[in-house]
């Protein structure tokens, strides 16, 4: 969820929106303003992977292209996987292996070897 009050209505699931912000956006505009991600977005710096199926009923793709377009606008290093025919979880073969390669991919890119890439950049830094 990027932002918390246009996601309110288009969710098939309101009981959890109602319940995680004590009543609706009409109701209780200042705890949806003050949990929305969206009013945060200038503090958003860390490297992100959005994944979002088109046929999610819980939360629709809009969310995820909102906050990818806002990471992008940014200029925080982020990437959209996008599957036209998945719903909220990812169920078909093809599809999960894409899901899977993608996160592993992700996940590489931006932990694996850091601390051995860091101590290279010391090194050099150091060295006369």
């Amino acid at each position: 969820m990027f932002n918390a009050e246009s996601a309110w209505g288009t969710t098939e699931e309101l009981w959890f929106n109602d319940w995680e912000f004590k009543g609706t956006p009409y109701d209780n505009r200042a705890m949806y303003e003050k949990w929305s991600p969206h009013q945060y977005a200038k503090n958003f710096k860390t490297p992100t992977l959005v994944i979002h199926g088109q046929r999610d009923y819980r939360l629709d793709v809009s969310e995820g292209l909102q906050l990818f377009t806002t990471l992008q606008m940014e200029g925080v290093p982020s990437k959209m996987l996008y599957f036209p025919d998945e719903g909220h979880w990812v169920l078909k073969p093809q599809n999960s292996q894409l899901w899977y390669k993608t996160v592993n991919d992700w996940v590489d890119q931006w932990t694996k070897d850091q601390g051995t890439k860091d101590q290279g950049t010391k090194d050099q830094g150091t060295k006369k």
